[in-house]
């Protein structure tokens, strides 16, 4: 016992104060449907898991753990000193509690207090409550209440909206009815007869649609009332447009009028008004149209008369070119004494500046009273041009205004007085017409405004295109068979006589050719694949008519006559009108070097003859070449003619000096070749002759040649191209005189060697000739 009360006293071990078992764990599922099935057992069985955990909570106090480790601790000394401890603390407990008591008391009494008035506070809350509920109630009632009246609202608005919708579709307002009736025709009228136009739509209209008001007015009897007074007023603003509109096209016949802009501002920008009428009133729309057409027709028709009227006044070419002024003209009327200058006359057959009308097809026109005032003239053609270029403008605008205005085509009822007017003046000008390049002129002009109109889709204009090229390539045709037959009927007598030096028909003629061929090799390249304005048209197709087919490779031919293509089966071939005028002019090359040949007889000495065609052939390829046609077959032939020509004069002008020597070396140089020309065979004395005559006379020969060409040729570059080219064969006929002395006698040369005049010398002599060029 002593041990166990001084272990007990041991300070180092816990008193009851600090050991504190650990509370019990909670009840698990486990242990609570184990109580559940046990109801008998009031105490949880003591299980060795517990156990475990509380002895784990006694080591964790370090003292116990030391007692514990070192075996001074008795459990059972230690077990009643706890308990001891216990009945301490309680008896303390208790003692302070009785200290304590007036406090607790006191503290008792404020809760009662509390008591009281937590309880009045929850009466006053259940107080609050009840209101609460009550208003709630109320609000539930307002919000029934503001349900109701919305909805109410609604359907009032939606009948406000669909009575207003509907009055507004059947109620006309006192401006709409006094700006029909009195007011002026503008904008304000356009948007009234608008206005209008869906007031009748939506009165007549009654087929099932979304009305805001539920039923079509149409239906109404309200509705069917105000279809009268609708039509009325219709009828009383188709009055006023069709009024308006006779107004303004009555303006388009008075004279100093600027069509366009009244098309513009008084036809176009009140366009509804006419679809309007075409509602309303087909059978005046119908009438307005005819009036329209009518009033442009005979606008246009003077305009266009007026205007050629004034244009002839211009012609510089009324009076250039009359029936005579053909390629070959007679001498008897070269001598008229009205015609004494007519011989060297060649505007006629010179172009000039004259295809300058073909370079800009948007060019200005002319403006007649203008140059009427500076005494200006043009070429006829260029009065076509310009009279073609308001006729294109006319009939594009008028398709433009027709189809905006009118919603149709007026081509057909506007245009043919103008244009039987235009066909019929150019017939009457071709009648008198002789000048062939203002025909072909015309033709190429004719086919730019083709192309120029069909780029703006304009096709109406096609068939009047077909008969202007009808005029006026039977007329051109007719014009080259005069020039081709005067050139074939011409004789050395009738045009009177011939000398050395060109012709005056050489010249025409190649200033003739020169032209034609500029013409035809003017402006022709081809249109782009496609416009970003041309359409085909319908059921058709945009290629050119045969009249402007592309011209074949070998000439720049763009216009050729129509050729009909049989169905289904490839068009038969037929040359075209460009192809048929290139072999009018081939012929008419052929007749001009026969003609040549015919006058060159009249010499009666070879080398004249020659001199003749070399001087005319010159010229005209001068001429080709100070007008820079691009080489063909007409500049090429008549260059190989002249080469032949010059090869013939050479020859000519060496044997009037030199003929001995030419003859010896032609002569022995073919027997050399067969072997029959040997020292022995050949006259000694005759070379030694031809040696000296030609040591002493070379020189002087050189300047008789000289002389005869400057006399032979008036065109001195061709005079000295052809003293070279004589010079020249004279030193090579030289050269194979030596070349035939020293073949025939290779063995020794023979004494008269040393008076052969060396070719160094010729040479330098022949320089001294080329220097002076």
């Amino acid at each position: 016992m002593t041990t166990l009360a001084a272990s007990a006293s041991d300070s180092s071990l816990p008193s009851a104060t600090d050991l504190t078992l650990p509370a019990p764990p909670k009840e698990t599922s486990s242990s609570s449907s184990h109580n559940n099935n046990n109801n008998n057992n009031n105490a949880e069985p003591f299980s060795e898991e517990q156990l475990s955990n509380d002895l784990a909570a006694f080591l964790e106090n370090p003292n116990l753990k030391a007692a514990l480790a070192d075996g001074s601790l008795d459990l059972a000394s230690y077990s009643s000193t706890v308990e001891g401890e216990l009945a301490e603390l309680e008896t303390k407990c208790i003692e302070a509690y009785r200290e304590k008591t007036q406090d607790i008391a006191n503290l008792a009494k404020e809760l009662e207090t509390c008591d009281g008035i937590l309880l009045g506070l929850q009466e006053m809350l259940l107080g609050f409550q009840a209101d609460l509920g009550g208003l709630s109630g109320d609000i539930r009632q307002l919000q029934e209440t503001s349900k109701t009246l919305g909805i109410q609202l609604h359907n009032r608005k939606a009948a406000a909206l669909g009575l207003r919708d509907f009055l507004g579709r059947i109620i006309l307002s006192p401006n709409l009815v006094n700006t029909i009736v009195k007011g002026p025709v503008n904008a304000d009228f356009q948007q009234a007869i608008q206005e209008l136009t869906q007031l009748y739509r939506d009165t007549h209209e009654t087929t099932p649609q979304e009305w805001a008001c539920g039923e079509p007015p149409s239906n109404t009897v309200a509705g069917k009332e105000m279809q009268a007074h609708i039509q009325q007023l219709r009828l009383v603003a188709v009055s006023r447009i069709r009024e308006y509109f006779y107004q303004q096209m009555s303006l388009l016949r008075k004279p100093q009028t600027n069509i366009r802009i009244l098309q513009s501002h008084g036809l176009l920008h009140y366009a509804d008004l006419y679809e309007f009428l075409m509602d309303a009133a087909p059978d005046i729309a119908k009438e307005l149209f005819k009036v329209y057409t009518d009033s442009m027709a005979k606008t246009l028709y003077a305009l266009f008369r007026t205007y050629q009227a004034q244009l002839i006044q211009l012609d510089a070419t009324k009076y250039a070119a009359t029936r005579q002024d053909v390629l070959a003209v007679e001498d008897a009327y070269l001598r008229d004494s009205i015609t004494t200058k007519a011989k060297k006359r060649v505007d006629v057959f010179t172009l000039g500046n004259r295809a300058n009308v073909l370079n800009n097809t948007h060019e200005n026109p002319i403006v007649a009273y203008v140059a009427t005032s500076e005494r200006k003239t043009f070429p006829y053609e260029r009065l076509l041009k310009s009279c073609l270029q308001h006729l294109v403008d006319a009939v594009t605008n008028e398709y433009v205004v027709c189809r905006q205005f009118f919603k149709r085509d007026a081509f057909e009822q506007i245009f043919p007085p103008t244009l039987q007017l235009l066909l019929e003046q150019l017939e009457n000008y071709l009648f008198g017409c002789y000048d062939a390049l203002c025909i072909l002129l015309m033709i190429k002009v004719t086919h730019q405004f083709r192309r120029s109109a069909q780029s703006r889709t304009i096709h109406c204009l096609d068939s009047f295109f077909d008969q202007m090229t009808h005029l006026l390539w039977p007329r051109l045709k007719t014009v080259m068979e005069l020039h081709l037959r005067s050139i074939k009927q011409a004789t050395p007598l009738s045009l009177g006589g011939v000398d050395l030096h060109a012709h005056y028909v050489s010249r025409r003629f190649a200033e003739f050719t020169c032209s034609v061929l500029l013409i035809l090799q003017k402006g022709n390249k081809p249109p782009p694949a496609s416009s970003p304005k041309s359409t085909p048209r319908k059921g058709g197709n945009m290629d050119p008519p045969a009249s402007m087919t592309p011209p074949p490779p070998q000439r720049m031919i763009s216009i050729s006559s129509n050729a009909p293509a049989t169905d289904g089966k490839a068009p038969p071939t037929k040359a075209s009108a460009g192809d048929m005028l290139l072999q009018d002019l081939n012929e008419l090359l052929d007749e001009y070097i026969a003609l040549l040949e015919r006058l060159s007889e009249e010499h009666t000495v070879n080398i004249k003859k020659i001199v003749f065609m070399i001087n005319n052939l010159d010229q005209a390829v001068c001429i080709f070449q100070e007008r820079r046609v691009a080489g063909g077959k007409e500049l090429n032939r008549i260059l190989e003619m002249l080469m032949l020509q010059r090869e013939l004069f050479v020859e000519e002008e060496l044997l009037q000096g030199f003929s001995k020597m030419i003859a010896f070396v032609q002569q022995t140089e073919a027997s050399l070749a067969t072997g029959q020309a040997t020292d022995a065979t050949v006259n000694i004395q005759v070379v030694e002759a031809l040696v000296r005559e030609f040591a002493s006379n070379w020189r002087s020969g050189m300047e008789a040649i000289n002389r005869n060409v400057l006399s032979f040729f008036s065109n001195f570059r061709n005079g000295m191209e052809i003293l070279k080219q004589v010079l020249t064969q004279l030193l090579l006929y030289y050269t194979r005189f030596q070349d035939v002395i020293r073949k025939v006698y290779k063995r020794q040369p023979p004494a008269f060697a040393k008076d052969l005049v060396p070719t160094t010398v010729i040479l330098a002599e022949i320089k001294k000739y080329a220097l002076a060029i």
